[in-house]
């Protein structure tokens, strides 16, 4: 089974920028110790500040599943309530 990359694009509300950087960067060092996870990056656009984008890659889709119901997720979502204009995510498998 190939490994699954996650690309999640989230738009913070031009007034919470920081706030939701922030919240963004405690994830990466938790996320990163997990099992199953090979990569998570976050990167900020360099023209819309308020656009953040994290490519992930886990070893399959269950270990990325219990990263997705994780207490420092739902810390991050708690306290990132009302902060966030827009998130997309999507599930990638590389072909070439």
């Amino acid at each position: 089974m190939a490994n699954l990359t996650i690309v999640a694009n989230i738009h913070a509300k031009a007034d919470k920028i920081e706030l939701v950087k922030a919240e963004l960067q405690k994830l990466i060092p938790i996320t990163r110790a997990e099992d199953g996870c090979i990569q998570y990056d976050l990167h900020q656009d360099d023209e819309d500040p308020a656009h953040f984008m994290f490519y992930e890659n886990w070893q399959n889709r269950d270990l990325w599943q219990s990263h997705m119901s994780a207490p420092h997720l739902a810390a991050y979502m708690a306290a990132t309530e009302g902060a966030v204009e827009a998130f997309t995510l999507n599930e990638m498998t590389i072909v070439g």
